[in-house]
Formats: structure tokens, C-alpha cells, sequence
């Protein structure tokens, strides 16, 4: 054997031995495995680094998300109270459910059985909701707490229970189409809760609710709290005791008439602030789910007719303030019948009711001559007739802070046909808004002078301090100081021996005027078909009110102005003329004898109340401690002689020991259900009316230490014999 074979064999054992070979390729796998260990390592670091460091803030952000939740918390909507300052509209606190679908988890389908158990609604109807993606769903809103707690007793997580407020209206339908309606989150839909929806609404806050690790909401200690920024309270210039009777006598005369419906508008001549606005058919705002489109609708502002012969108003202003026609100027009045030439060989029938021979200016008025007025209107002449109507604010919105006024209807005389001069002299070929009338007969009685009409006096903060307050405006002078008192005087004749004696008042001086006009409907006048309005103010010598009175097609007891709509002004007036604190002359015999009635001074500060009282001539004592009259003696109503004593019981206001969290349920016997529905949204409590008339029975009993928001149970049964008006 050659020896240098052997020494190249022992040279390369890995070859000689497959064991060591083995072991070689062992540890170069290892290295291998390190090397890609180290590099895995490596890139972990690098993408901790990137999380923990370059992303941390976006990661922070998914983390909070799914585990936090934004809870609304509502603000309070403002209060609406009276001139006075009786509370109309308030809130009360009511259970909202809601959910967190992230947080449910298994639960869901147990709190889907519960709801759909509770409320019976489908389960589809909640697992929509629940299955939309949002962190925070709706489930039911404005419920009771009793309801609620079937709900919440599961203690189920991500199920969520919040307290709402709820527009309550104490009055119910009382000045419900002026005052609106809010939606289900409290915003406005119509009236003043639109008109004043900004200030009204206040502004939400939000809470942050976080999941613990036991998986419990807990409110999130890193994120602040933004708490809600309560509405502002508006005080309007409606009389509450001038509305309650504006809609009582005319719902009873529609019923009367058979009418279609009726309009009241009332205001102040003096300063153009609006003490009542009504209209039937009226609306309950406390039930939204029965309001329609037609209840909703302010008529007074937003319904145009031809008034007939209210319109007079300006023919007659025309007349005498240019110096055209003397009040005891003679006119023939045809016997009833007169034809007018309208041009190629065309003529035009112009009638009264009633056949006059001859009639002076002053006595057409009264009698209402359509005759002799078309026949002033010739000597007026167009542009007159047209700037007249003009300036008392025809064609042109009022200005009043309520949503969705029209303006009316005044064709300029280029736009005039060959009838139009006549017919526009008695009311016809024109279109106005029942707002647009008193305003025009306010301006009369305000010797001339046109104010814009208002219904919100005053803004407060939610310590009732004042914020704003609006002031009388001037529109513009209609006519001189002269016109009016010379208007004003033949108004007194309407109503003393012309078309307008059912408006006539006992020891009371009412100016006014009749009008009576087809209603046009679908491009003909409807025979049969009549609005029949009375509009007049009261004294006649210092009017304080003017109020006008509208029947959509009376069907029973005739169908003209001076049949149906002046008796309803009559009883409208008596009735706030002798109760009312607005009057302070009682000059007349039929008082004199019959003496005075109480006014109703109840849930009025003792301060207002006495100033009231006192000013009337009663003499004034109190007793208790409190600072709102819950009751007075005699009665409101009560008819008692001049001077005499009347006693304010003042247990208004809470108790000094009332535990904290805690309100006192009111004494509310006696009470009318309207004073008692305010007297408790005083102390923050809800009531249950059974039954009407004046409150007989409550549970809980007075002096009960409750829960704001908690519901009272008030009984009331009728009471005879007072007078007294609900």
C-alpha cells in the first residue's frame, strides 16, 4: 500500500466517519435557526417599538372605543309662563331606555325578549336597532319609571337608563295652537316652541361612560363631563284667564251655530301686545299623537278671507280723512237694489239686506250699506281706496313673532277690474288674515296710530332675571287723532242701533262693526256658505281690549256677522270686564248694585296678588308663611261688595326641612284643575287628572315628602254655586 493513500484518508475524518459528518450538519442547521430567531426577534422589537412608540396614540384611540360610550345628557327646555306670570309650560322628568349593542354581548337576546315582553313591539323592531353598528341606540323613549324598571330589573350590561325631560302643558288645549308643540326630542314643531326654539332649547351635555374590567360602565375618569345648558324662559303677553274665556265661549258658540269653526284674536290698542289668540278646532300639545296638520294651524295668522264688511273700516278712513264726505252727508240707498254699469253693455247688481230710501255716511255705516258705500267709494277714487288699505297694514305681514304668517291678498289698481273700486268699498276682492283686522280696528282705537302685534314680553335666565324685554312698536299713523275719534264715534252707533246690538254691554261703551261675507271656495262663492265676524273694542272712550270674533259657516240661528259672532264678543267682554283687574273703573249702575267679583289671585306671588287686590279697592290680609297664594277667601268669582276683605292663605314654596332630593306634594283642594296642574309642576311633580271642576281628593297627601318628577293622583268633581270660571 502506498503510504501516502493512508495519510490523505486520515486527513478528512468527516469523511471517513458519517457521525461527525452528522454533527457538522447539525450545527449549521442550529446556526441557521438562530440567525432566523435573532432576525424574528428583531423585527418584533422593531414593531413593539412602532406600536409603542409611532402608533401609540391611534391604538390608544381603538382602545378607548371600544370601550367607552357617550351618553347624552338632555338639557331642560325653557318655561313659557303668562303675563302674569302663571306657569303654562314646563317639564317633567320621564325614563328614556338605551343601549350600548358592544356591551350587551349574550345578553342581547335576553333584553330583546324583556323589551318586546314590556312594550309589545316585535323582535325584529329591536334587533334592527341593535344591529345598526352605533355605540349608543335608542330603545324607547319617555316611558314611566315603574315601566322602566321591568326592563332594568334584568341588570343587564350595556343596557342603559336615563332621565328625559318632557314638555308639560298645565292649560291643555288653552292657548295650545299659539303656544305649539315639541317633537320627541324636545324641539320645536310649531307655534312659539318653533318660533322661539333657540331660545327655548338649551344645550345638551354628554357623559363619557367607561368599561371596568369586570365589565361594569362607570363614568370615565379621564374624559370631563359636559353638563347641559338649560333653555331660557319666555313670558308672554297672553292673559291666561282672557284666553280660558276667549276659547269657552267660542267653542260654545260654534256648538250653538253649528259652525265649521271660529277664530278669536284679542289684543292691547295701546301697545299691540296680543292677550289672546284662539281658533277651533283647537290642540292638546300634551297629546302630539292626535295633533293633525288643520289642528296645528294658528288661523289667525295663516287663513285669508274676504272680510265683508269689517273692511269698511278703510272706506270710511278714506273718506274722512280726506275731507271727501261728511258724516251726515245723504246718500240714496236705492231701496236695496242698485246696478252698476261694468262696461260693454254689462251691469253689476250691488244689494243690501235691508232697503234704505236714503241714508247719511254715518247711518250706512251702522245699517251696513254695501250701497252707499260703493258710491263713496267712486268719489274716493282708486289710489286713495288702495293707500288707505295700505297703511292700515293690508297685503302685508304684521310683523308678530309666530311662524308661517301670510300676508294677505291687496291687488294694486293697475290689477283692477272695472268692479273692483265698489267691491273692495264693502269687503270683497280682497284678501286679509284675521290678525290684520284687529290690528286695523286697534289702530282706530289707539287714535290712529298702528302697533305692531307681539305675543313674547320678556326672556329670563333660570334665575328669572330678565334678559330681554321688547317694547311697544310703531308702525306708522293711519289716520289723524280726529279720524279715529269721528270712526270710534260711528262704531258706537253700529253697536247701539245698528247690525252690531248683540254686542251691546250694560253700563259699557263698544265700538265695532258687523261683517258678513260668501265664502269663495274652489273659484265660486258657495251659496249658503257665510263668515260671519264681529270686531270692536271696549270702553269705547278709553279702550283697553280689542277683540275680534269669526264663525266659519254657521248653519243655525242665521249667518251674519251681527246673529252669531256679536254675541259671543258680548259675553267675551262682560265676562273679562268684570273680573278683570285691567278695568279699574266700575262706573256703570248694573256694578254698582250687584257689587264686584273676586279675581283670581291663586298661584300668583303674594306680592302680585296683593297689588292686584289692593288696587281694585279690597282690603288685603295674609296669612302663612309661604311666598305663592295657595287659596283665598272669598272664592275667586265670588260677588261681593266693594271694599271688602279678602283673606290670601300663602303656604306656596317648599318647607325648611324637606330632605335633600326631595319635594313637597302641595294642599290642592279647592283648586281649579288648570291652578292645581301648575301647582304641582311648582313643586316639580306630575299629575293624574281624574275627572274636572275643582280638586276634591289627592294621593299623596298633602305635606308627602317625594321624588321631584313623582306623579300625583288629583280627583276633581264639579262646583256649583261660585261663578267661577275653569
Amino acid at each position: 500500500m502506498d503510504p501516502r493513500h493512508v495519510k490523505e484518508r486520515s486527513a478528512s475524518p468527516a469523511q471517513a466517519d458519517p457521525a461527525v459528518k452528522a454533527t457538522i450538519e447539525a450545527r449549521r442547521r442550529m446556526m441557521w435557526v438562530k440567525i432566523v430567531l435573532l432576525l424574528a426577534f428583531v423585527v418584533v422589537v422593531l414593531r413593539l417599538v412602532q406600536v409603542q412608540v409611532f402608533e401609540a396614540r391611534s391604538f390608544q384611540d381603538i382602545a378607548k372605543h371600544q370601550s367607552e360610550v357617550s351618553v347624552p345628557l338632555p338639557a331642560a327646555r325653557g318655561n313659557i309662563y303668562d303675563r302674569n306670570g302663571t306657569l303654562l309650560v314646563s317639564n317633567t322628568m320621564t325614563v328614556s331606555l338605551a343601549a350600548d349593542p358592544k356591551l350587551l354581548g349574550s345578553d342581547e337576546g335576553a333584553l330583546v325578549a324583556r323589551l318586546t315582553k314590556v312594550f309589545n313591539h316585535p323582535r325584529q323592531y329591536y334587533a334592527e336597532k341593535l344591529d345598526d353598528g352605533k355605540r349608543f341606540v335608542w330603545l324607547e323613549r319617555r316611558v314611566s319609571s315603574q315601566t322602566a324598571r321591568e326592563v332594568t330589573a334584568a341588570n343587564l350590561d350595556g343596557l342603559i337608563q336615563l332621565e328625559e325631560p318632557r314638555r308639560l302643558y298645565h292649560y291643555e288645549q288653552v292657548a295650545g295652537q299659539v303656544i305649539g308643540l315639541t317633537d320627541i326630542d324636545n324641539k320645536g314643531l310649531s307655534g312659539l316652541e318653533l318660533e322661539c326654539n333657540d331660545v327655548l332649547q338649551g344645550r345638551d351635555g354628554y357623559m363619557i361612560m367607561r368599561r371596568d374590567a369586570l365589565g361594569h360602565r362607570r363614568p370615565s375618569v379621564d374624559n370631563p363631563r359636559v353638563d347641559p345648558v338649560n333653555g331660557r324662559s319666555i313670558v308672554l303677553t297672553i292673559d291666561v284667564s282672557y284666553q280660558a274665556i276667549a276659547e269657552e265661549e267660542l267653542r260654545k258658540g260654534v256648538e250653538r251655530a253649528k259652525a265649521d269653526g271660529g277664530i278669536v284674536v284679542m289684543l292691547d290698542p295701546a301697545t299691540g301686545e296680543i292677550l289672546a289668540m284662539a281658533g277651533l278646532p283647537g290642540m292638546d300639545p300634551n297629546d302630539p299623537a292626535s295633533a293633525t296638520l288643520e289642528s296645528m294651524k294658528n288661523r289667525a295668522i295663516m287663513d285669508m278671507f274676504e272680510p265683508g264688511s269689517v273692511f269698511k273700516v278703510v272706506t270710511a278712513s278714506a273718506a274722512l280723512e280726506h275731507h271727501l264726505v261728511s258724516p251726515d252727508q245723504k246718500f240714496s240707498a236705492e231701496n236695496g237694489e242698485y246696478r252698476v254699469a261694468m262696461g260693454r253693455g254689462k251691469t253689476r247688481l250691488i244689494s243690501d239686506t235691508h232697503p234704505y230710501a236714503e241714508l247719511t255716511f254715518r247711518e250706512a255705516l251702522e245699517v251696513s250699506s254695501n250701497i252707499v258705500f260703493a258710491k263713496i267709494s267712486n268719489i274716493i277714487g282708486a289710489e286713495r281706496l288702495y293707500t288707505m288699505a295700505r297703511n292700515y297694514g293690508f297685503g302685508i305681514e304684521t310683523g308678530i313673532d309666530l311662524p308661517a304668517e301670510i300676508r294677505g291678498e291687496l291687488k294694486r289698481p293697475d290689477e283692477w277690474s272695472g268692479a273692483t273700486l265698489n267691491s273692495m268699498a264693502y269687503g270683497y276682492e280682497v284678501g286679509v288674515t284675521p290678525i290684520q283686522i284687529a290690528c286695523a280696528y286697534a289702530a282706530v282705537a289707539n287714535n290712529g296710530t298702528l302697533m305692531k302685534p307681539y305675543l313674547i314680553r320678556e326672556v329670563l335666565d333660570d334665575r328669572g332675571q330678565v334678559l330681554a324685554e321688547k317694547r311697544p312698536e310703531v308702525i306708522r299713523t293711519v289716520v289723524s287723532k280726529e279720524t279715529a275719534k269721528m270712526l270710534t264715534s260711528f262704531f258706537e252707533g253700529v253697536v247701539q242701533r245698528g247690525t252690531g246690538v248683540g254686542a251691546k254691554l250694560t253700563g259699557v261703551a263698544v265700538a265695532g262693526k258687523t261683517g258678513t261675507s260668501r265664502r269663495y271656495v274652489d273659484g265660486r262663492y258657495e251659496t249658503g256658505n257665510f263668515t260671519a265676524s264681529f270686531v270692536g273694542f271696549f270702553p269705547a272712550d278709553d279702550p283697553r281690549v280689542v277683540c275680534l270674533v269669526m264663525l266659519d259657516h254657521p248653519r243655525i240661528g242665521g249667518y251674519t256677522g251681527g246673529t252669531q259672532s256679536a254675541p259671543i264678543f258680548k259675553e267675551i267682554a262682560q265676562k273679562i270686564y268684570a273680573t278683570s283687574a285691567r278695568f279699574e273703573r266700575r262706573d256703570n249702575a248694573a256694578l254698582a248694585e250687584s257689587g264686584v267679583v273676586v279675581p283670581d289671585v291663586t298661584m300668583l306671588t303674594v306680592d302680585a296678588a296683593r297689588a292686584i287686590l289692593t288696587g281694585q279697592g279690597y282690603d288685603v290680609s295674609v296669612e302663612g308663611g309661604g311666598d305663592i297664594v295657595t287659596k283665598e277667601r272669598p272664592d275667586p268669582g265670588t260677588h261681593v261688595e266693594k271694599g271688602s276683605d279678602v283673606r290670601l292663605i300663602a303656604n306656596g314654596g317648599k318647607a325648611a326641612t324637606v330632605q335633600a332630593g326631595m319635594t313637597v306634594v302641595p294642599d290642592l283642594h279647592g283648586l281649579s284643575m288648570r291652578r292645581a296642574m301648575n301647582r304641582l309642576a311648582t313643586n316639580q311633580l306630575d299629575g293624574q287628572l281624574v275627572g274636572s271642576g275643582v280638586v276634591s281628593a289627592q294621593s299623596p297627601s298633602p305635606g308627602t315628602q317625594v321624588r321631584p318628577g313623582s306623579r300625583v293622583l288629583v280627583r276633581c268633581a264639579p262646583r256649583m254655586g261660585t261663578g267661577f270660571i275653569n
